[in-house]
């Protein structure tokens, strides 16, 4: 490889080794995102022990006798209208809907930040097409859009992911597109161009690393709001099914005893905040970490 070959085509990778350790003690540094990593490292932290049975209780054991008993020492959150722990119930939900959540961003970030880049990139009737489709989603409200995909393919938790990754799939893709049109221009895509590289090439060594910040802090964004989404559908019916447990699942089934066992909804109900709050902060501090204009809170 040529002197101009390699300026052409710099080290990505011994790059990005040396950018994760200033990434960690940025979001560390940042104020919102030190408090969100916290969160997050407690409550999975509590829903790994709760899925491993290191807690005392089984989520689908019931105990008749000890139906609608309010927070003790025994039961930490109170049990339910059949005697299950709500706490074990708890955070095998939180742990239930991360698995949802995690695998329906992944689907949404790589299938839309690989069609935005190359979309911006190859432009023309391509950028042409994938824009329209983008267009075609963000039309549909995300929950109706997410009710419809799930009615299509049928309820359970795959579903789900799939149904949340065709709604969060059109943001990855408008998240990437405008950086890639800033950056196919620069000199060393440009340079990049006249030594012959393949588009492949030129794509995943120089465009993609460089428009890979906005796509990492939307990832940690559109978690939060996939939880609200998963939530919402296990709510209706359409997500998890019993007697799995599922915080919307859980927040429906409590409806009815607010007022004589409070504990039952308002468990669940904070471990959706904690959750959605961790992740909105962690991405604060992602932005922070990730955005030179952008310095610690």
């Amino acid at each position: 490889m040529t002197a101009a070959s390699r300026a052409a085509a710099p080290d990505w990778g011994r790059g990005r080794r040396r950018s994760g350790g200033r990434i960690v003690r940025g979001v560390v540094a940042d104020r919102n995102g030190a408090v969100g990593a916290l969160l997050l490292a407690a409550i999975l932290a509590l829903a790994l022990a709760a899925v491993t049975g290191l807690l005392p209780h089984d989520p689908l054991g019931q105990q008749p006798a000890d139906r609608l008993t309010g927070p003790s020492p025994a039961y930490w959150l109170g049990t339910d209208q059949f005697g299950r722990d709500i706490a074990t119930r708890t955070f095998v939900g939180v742990a239930a809907s991360l698995r949802v959540v995690v695998l329906a961003v992944a689907i949404a970030a790589l299938t839309g930040t690989l069609a935005g880049v190359t979309a911006g990139f190859l432009g023309g009737h391509t950028d042409a097409v994938v824009g329209r489709a983008a267009d075609v989603l963000f039309a549909f409200p995300a929950i109706l859009l997410a009710m419809a995909v799930v009615t299509g393919l049928g309820r359970g938790w795959v579903n789900t992911a799939i149904a949340i990754a065709v709604v969060y799939t059109p943001i990855f893709v408008r998240v990437s597109r405008g950086p890639t049109l800033a950056v196919r221009h620069a000199e060393y895509v440009l340079a990049g161009r006249v030594l012959g590289f393949s588009r492949r090439r030129l794509l995943l060594r120089h465009v993609l690393p460089n428009v890979a910040a906005p796509v990492v802090v939307q990832v940690a964004l559109s978690l939060s709001w996939a939880v609200l989404t998963e939530s919402a559908l296990s709510f209706l019916g359409l997500g998890t099914q019993p007697p799995d447990p599922s915080l919307g699942l859980m927040v429906a089934d409590a409806r009815t005893l607010l007022a004589p066992a409070p504990w039952t909804l308002l468990a669940p109900a904070a471990a959706i905040v904690v959750v959605v709050v961790g992740f909105n902060l962690l991405g604060d501090g992602l932005r922070s970490a990730l955005d030179p204009t952008v310095g610690p809170r």
